[in-house]
C-alpha cells in the first residue's frame, strides 16, 4: 500500500484532505476510498452501532471527486499525507475493517422520497449539538456519552421527514450544509440518501426489534390440550 493516491489536481487533493480531516473530528472509524474510471468515492461513517444490540442507525458521509483514470482501489484508511506532488496524497502502511465498511448502500433503485430545506437540516443540527452539551453531566464516562449520542442522533426527526436526527450532524460535520438548498432525498430499500451539491448524506436503519406475530403453519386435527 505504498503506492501514492493520484487526484485529477492540487484542489482535489485538498478536497479528499479536508474530507479526511472532517472525518476524524466526527469521531468516524476511518475513510473508504473506493476509486475506478476515473472517480474516487469518499465515505465515512458519521454513525454507526458499537455492537450487535446497538440499535443506532448507520449514516454515512459520501463526496464524489475526480481521480487518475488508472486509480483502482478499495480500502478503509485512518490517515492520508501530503507529498511533494500536490496532485497526491500518501496512503498509510496498513488499512483498516471497520463494521460499517461491510454495509454498503445500493447502487440502483433510488426514488423519489421528498425535499428538505437545508436551513432546516442546519437547526436540527445545532439542536442536537446543543442537546448533547446539556445533556452530558460533569465527568461522564465514554459509554455515557455514547449512549447520550446514540439516543440524540438516532432518534427519528419528524422535521427531517422521519429520518434519524443524525442526518443532521453528519451533513453539519462534513461541511454539507452551505446557503439556501433544497436537498433532494431518495429512498432504496432501507437506505436514503440526502442530495447536497457538496455531498451525499445516507442513512441505513436500524434492525427491527420486538417479536414478530406468530403465523399458523397448518391447519390442526388433534382434540387434545395442545391441539
Amino acid at each position: 500500500m505504498t503506492r501514492p493516491l493520484v487526484l485529477a489536481d492540487p484542489q482535489t487533493a485538498r478536497d479528499v484532505l479536508t474530507f479526511s480531516g472532517r472525518a476524524a473530528r466526527a469521531g468516524a472509524e476511518g475513510v473508504r476510498l473506493q476509486a475506478s474510471g476515473g472517480v474516487l468515492a469518499l465515505s465515512a461513517a458519521a454513525l454507526a452501532p458499537q455492537s450487535l444490540f446497538d440499535h443506532t442507525p448507520t449514516v454515512l458521509a459520501m463526496r464524489i471527486v475526480h481521480a487518475d483514470p488508472e486509480l483502482r482501489c478499495d480500502l478503509v484508511v485512518e490517515t492520508l499525507g501530503e507529498t511533494e506532488d500536490p496532485a497526491q496524497l500518501s496512503l498509510p502502511e496498513t488499512a483498516l475493517s471497520p463494521a460499517w465498511a461491510g454495509i454498503a448502500p445500493p447502487r440502483a433503485g433510488w426514488e423519489p422520497v421528498g425535499s428538505i430545506d437545508a436551513h432546516l437540516v442546519a437547526e436540527r443540527a445545532q439542536w442536537g449539538i446543543s442537546a448533547v452539551a446539556h445533556g452530558t453531566p460533569a465527568g461522564a464516562g465514554e459509554e455515557a456519552v455514547r449512549t447520550l449520542r446514540a439516543r440524540i442522533w438516532g432518534e427519528p426527526d419528524d422535521a427531517l421527514l422521519g429520518l434519524p436526527r443524525g442526518v443532521a450532524f453528519a451533513a453539519h460535520a462534513f461541511g454539507f450544509i452551505s446557503g439556501a438548498e433544497s436537498v433532494r432525498v431518495t429512498a432504496s430499500g432501507r437506505w436514503t440518501r440526502l442530495a447536497f451539491a457538496r455531498g451525499h448524506v445516507l442513512s441505513r436503519g436500524p434492525a427491527v426489534t420486538g417479536l414478530t406475530p406468530i403465523r399458523a403453519t397448518g391447519a390442526s386435527t388433534g382434540s387434545g390440550p395442545d391441539a
